[in-house]
Parts: C-alpha cells; structure tokens; sequence
C-alpha cells in the first residue's frame, strides 16, 4: 500500500500531532485514570515444564485482572515455551505493579519476558536511502492511525525523501556515510536512539550494512526490509539476481537485523507473481508494493508486542 503525502488541509493536523507524539515514549505518558491505561501484555518464553501456564493465569487472577486474549506455542523441537496475554486490570494496577508480580514467576520458571501497557506506542526511527515507498506508506499508516508508533526523528544518508518527512512535521537528519566516516556516522546514529529514547529501528530500504557492534547494541530492536524472499538473492541488487534465474514470483522479507547480513530472524514474508515479460526495471516495480505491505506488518505486530525471539527464528502471535 503506498499513500500520497497529505494535502494542505490535513497538513496542521499531521503536525500538531506529530510535535504532540515527541511527549510520549513507550514505557510512559499514558493517563493512568483511562480504561487504555489499564489493558497490558505480557509476553513470555522459557523451558517447557508443567505448571506455567497455570501458575501465569493464577497470578493474574489474583492481582484482580481480566485476560482478554492469550496465545501459547510449545516448541517441540526446542523444548521451549512461548506465551502472549492480553490482559485488562480491573482495579487500581500500574506498569511497575504488575512486574512485581511477575518477576518471581520468572524466576522461578527462568523465563525471558516484558510486560507493557497494550496501547503505549513504541518510539521508532526511520532510517531510508532513496527509495521511499516504504517510508511513505510507514508514514501515512502512522499518519491514519494503523501503526502503535510515534516517529521522534527519520535519519537518511542521502536528502532526498527530507521533503516527505517535513511534509509529515517530522524531524530529519542527514547522516552521510562512507566507509572513511562509518564509525562517527554510527556514533550519531547511536545519540539519536539514546536522545530519544528509541524502541525500535526500522530500516526502510536503507542500503547500508550496519557495524556488527551496532547489531549486538541494538540486537532484537532493528527491523530490515530485504526486497527478495529470503533466504533466496541474499545482498545487493536481488530483482536483477531473481531476473537472471528467471524466476516467477518475487517477494520480500522483514527480519531482524543481526551481524549476519541477511541472516536475522524472520517476521513476515509475502511474494507477487511475474512472468517472462517483465524485465528486471518491471520486477522491481512489482515488488514495491510487497515490500511495503510486509514492512508494514512486521512493525505492526512488533509494536503490538507479538513478535517474539526464537533463536534464529520467531514466534509470532495473530
């Protein structure tokens, strides 16, 4: 799906909220007396055993909460276990309050888990090249409501897409990079996520390999858009690779972003079909729309707290 900026009578209202979102960060800003407020979700994974699940809904039950949705997956092959609770507090609860509760549970079970108010957005950065159809389908999904984010700052090497980000009133920093400057670029990219308390990273077709201390720093945090179904034409130029293997679908993959270029755990694959007609300009245009689409429901479900760590794979929720 891709969106045209918006037109001049949507354009204060784009800003104002926007300058309103910089006030909000994830693990805050939510008035408590709201019934948004008080809906949360936990989510969990740890080695398999008797009794979790039992021993999860117990503690909620007790501490005076609803549960509106609960998924669960148990990884034979693993041996681990994976959960996701929807919950509502029916009583006076708080963030803080119910990691209390939690945290002797996972102790005792060894779990690795967070807990987060449902409707608290995630601070996210965008990073872009010169391609922008992702970025502006990210921006008018944000823009319509469709994605739990607020956007503190778009980060570019190159200027060309800044007019769409002012468009939208949302701050824009030019990083060049070159491989002579890649540790200060890296450096002023790092100020920017610690500046404003960023949650996420999503690399909107930002063709640069980030720096394996990079990926380690913000490990399960960064999300790619790779124009290719993976793990097929891995790296650069992969519709001209596919065109070249005279292949009958094209796709895309949104993954995590690990030191292993192309090799993180994957969120969300989708493919378009071609044909011996199209050449490789025609599969690029074909595949646009499929990176945007995917891209978009990788940080959706990330943002609803449903993506969850499996080694070099994942979970993930609907």
């Amino acid at each position: 799906m891709t969106s045209p900026v918006p037109g001049a009578a949507a354009l204060a209202a784009v800003k104002s909220a926007a300058r309103q979102a910089q006030g909000l960060t994830h693990q805050s800003g939510v008035d408590e007396s709201t019934d948004a407020s008080r809906q949360y979700v936990l989510t969990l994974s740890c080695p398999d055993r008797p009794g979790i699940v039992a021993t999860v809904t117990r503690m909620l039950f007790e501490g005076g909460a609803n549960i509106e949705e609960s998924q669960q997956f148990d990884d034979r092959l693993t041996d681990h276990f994976f959960m996701r609770i929807h919950f509502s507090d029916t009583g006076e609860g708080s963030v803080e309050a119910w990691r209390e509760r939690v945290t002797p549970i996972a102790q005792e079970f060894g779990m690795t888990w967070e807990l987060w108010r449902a409707t608290n957005p995630y601070r996210t950065l965008i990073m872009v090249s010169k391609a922008g159809h992702c970025l502006n389908d990210l921006l008018f999904r944000w823009y319509s409501g469709g994605l739990n984010i607020v956007i503190p700052a778009i980060v570019s090497n190159h200027t060309d897409l800044e007019p769409l980000a002012r468009s939208y009133g949302l701050p824009f920093h030019h990083i060049p990079i070159t491989a002579d400057t890649k540790p200060e670029a890296e450096a002023a990219l790092m100020q920017l996520v610690r500046d404003n308390d960023i949650d996420l990273v999503v690399l909107a077709r930002y063709m640069q390999v980030l720096s394996d201390e990079l990926c380690r720093e913000m490990s399960g945090r960064i999300i790619n858009i790779h124009h290719s179904f993976l793990p097929s034409f891995k790296g650069g130029r992969p519709y001209h690779q596919a065109f070249e293997r005279g292949v009958k679908l094209v796709g895309a993959t949104a993954h995590y972003v690990t030191a292993d270029l192309d090799e993180g755990p994957i969120i969300e694959q989708d493919v378009t079909r071609v044909d011996h007609r199209m050449g490789p300009s025609d599969l690029v245009r074909a595949g646009q729309d499929v990176e945007a689409d995917v891209l978009s429901r990788a940080v959706k479900w990330h943002c609803e707290s449903r993506v969850i760590l499996n080694t070099d794979r994942t979970v993930v929720f609907d």
